[in-house]
């Protein structure tokens, strides 16, 4: 699972980067209770009263929601299940009911990654990239616990995100061990009693109580990204529960450990050289570069300038442990519009590392806005709740600097990035063991890019080959993370797709397709997935 950047225009999903913001919840007031405690120790938790989506005048995720014909309920659930009479929490639904009730096929769920990305706010666009299809289902987004339109975990961080680069030497390191542990802390004072209820294991329990509460034996489902792993530990702890799953940007749950992004420095490495070919054929716009190197060695000349002395960007300091994630930031994405809004990026911090500042563009100080100053931050609470719960990594923060030592030669910009400290090396520990192992007999499609930096495309191969009843398609060529609802995959994926809900019936055989590079239409209408 990768490390999502939520930003004011755009999320940046540490590097899907170009779609445009969803509106958030209308008011803090709006939101129901973060925990509640029930006066009957045994609640009614399968009562779902369907409603308006609009929360207050300002809320357009639920203008647009009401739009589409949507409607939304909220579910309890027990914070903890292992004590169903306890606290409660409640789930954010939204549904749009099948066009074509005669020909119903039945509901599908679906998720869209980070973790902690909401889902709801995506309803429309997940029906249209369905077609005709979507006529014969009931599709229902649900915002994980405390996610979306639900009410936050808020650790009062000031970022967005706990991402950062090790930097060059020891004292970046110890540096950032010590951010990383007073997140951790600030998180415990604030939230300790809800951190270990978010994980995925509970997300997927609070995926049955919706699937019981909608009447349904069975429900299909549509994961990307992060979405994919909940999908296969929904898969695995409720056997029997699922009709017709389809996984994309496919993780390989086995691959989880130690830590969120151990072992991607090639693919990344791969895909951002891919990305400086583009740039390098668009010199004469923005430039960074006549070749491929030439792009490569402006960025090198970059993160040397902030390394030297911070990067003068607006009324933000970009330093040595911020500047490289712009690099990592790149990737991901892989269409024309998505390469070119980076690419001015870099023009942008080119320009602060030669003339000693520069003035950013919008979405350029909506990023470092999140990044530097918290705006978002309980999104990156949430988030870096569930990376520490199903990721928790080592609690020796040295085997973090031995991974960085040992990759640095090889990969000197994402070694110190990909193997940095986080902070779940100080986390309160997680209630159960994370991993689930996977092993399904069910139908499932599943597509993947040869290229995607987020989840590598082994991940993809060995899921396929340990569920017997899959098909894999493969979009050769591409360096995209996310393909299923996007102009990029064309009809060869999403035609392939769609044929399989609307008829239960997998390809006779495993699938190639070529991407098609256009201006993406992000199936959620807001975010980027990754890992």
């Amino acid at each position: 699972m990768a490390i999502t950047v939520r930003v004011g225009v755009g999320r940046v999903a540490a590097a899907v980067v170009l779609l445009a913001m969803a509106a958030l919840p209308a008011t803090a007031a709006d939101l129901p209770p973060p925990v509640t405690t029930p006066t009957d120790p045994s609640p009614d938790h399968r009562q779902l009263a369907w409603k308006t989506c609009v929360r207050g005048p300002d809320d357009d995720t639920g203008k647009a929601l009401d739009k589409a014909g949507a409607q939304c309920a909220g579910l309890t659930v027990p914070l903890d299940y292992a004590a169903p009479g306890g606290q409660t929490v409640s789930i954010a639904i939204a549904r749009l009911r099948a066009a074509d009730p005669a020909h119903r096929i039945g509901t599908l769920l679906y998720n869209m990654g980070g973790p902690a990305d909401p889902a709801i706010e995506s309803l429309p666009a997940v029906s249209a990239a369905m077609g005709a299809t979507a006529r014969r289902y009931d599709i229902v987004g649900v915002d994980p616990r405390f996610t979306g339109r639900n009410t936050p975990l808020d650790c009062g961080w000031r970022t967005e995100t706990y991402f950062r680069s090790a930097g060059p030497d020891r004292a970046g390191f110890d540096r950032m061990t010590a951010f990383e542990r007073g997140l951790a802390e600030q998180c415990r004072d604030r939230a300790g009693a809800l951190l270990p209820h978010v994980s995925t294991r509970n997300a997927a329990r609070d995926m049955d109580a919706v699937r019981a509460a909608l009447g349904e034996r069975r429900i299909s489902f549509y994961g990307v990204s992060y979405g994919t792993y909940l999908g296969e530990v929904y898969t695995a702890m409720f056997p029997g529960r699922t009709d017709r799953v389809v996984l994309d940007g496919v993780h390989d749950p086995s691959r989880l450990a130690p830590w969120a992004e151990y072992g991607t420095e090639q693919v990344n490495e791969d895909a951002l050289r891919h990305w400086a070919g583009w740039a390098a054929a668009h010199d004469r716009t923005y430039g960074l570069g006549g070749t491929a190197d030439a792009v490569l060695a402006t960025l090198d000349r970059i993160q040397a300038a902030a390394v030297r002395r911070p990067l003068s960007v607006g009324p933000y300091r970009v330093d040595r442990h911020v500047a490289p994630l712009f690099d990592y930031a790149v990737l991901g994405d892989d269409t024309e519009e998505g390469d070119a809004l980076i690419a001015g990026v870099f023009r942008t911090l080119r320009q602060a590392a030669d003339t000693g500042h520069a003035e950013p563009d919008e979405f350029l100080a909506a990023f470092l806005a999140a990044t530097l100053t918290g705006d978002g931050s309980a999104y990156g609470s949430t988030q870096t709740a569930y990376l520490c719960a199903d990721t928790p990594g080592p609690r020796d923060t040295e085997v973090h600097w031995r991974a960085i030592e040992r990759t640095r030669a090889r990969h000197p910009l994402f070694g110190p990035i990909l193997n940095n400290v986080t902070p779940c090396s100080f986390w309160p520990p997680p209630e159960e063991q994370p991993v689930t192992t996977v092993h399904n007999d069910i139908p499932a499609l599943m597509v993947n890019a040869t290229g995607d930096p987020r989840v590598p495309y082994s991940e993809a191969r060995q899921m396929h080959a340990r569920w017997p009843a899959s098909r894999l398609i493969t979009v050769t060529g591409s360096y995209r993370h996310g393909v299923y609802g996007t102009d990029y995959g064309d009809a060869c994926v999403n035609d392939t797709v769609n044929a399989f809900l609307a008829t239960g019936r997998l390809p006779a055989a495993d699938l190639t397709c070529a991407p098609v590079v256009s201006t993406p239409r992000s199936l959620s209408g807001s975010s980027g997935q990754v890992r």
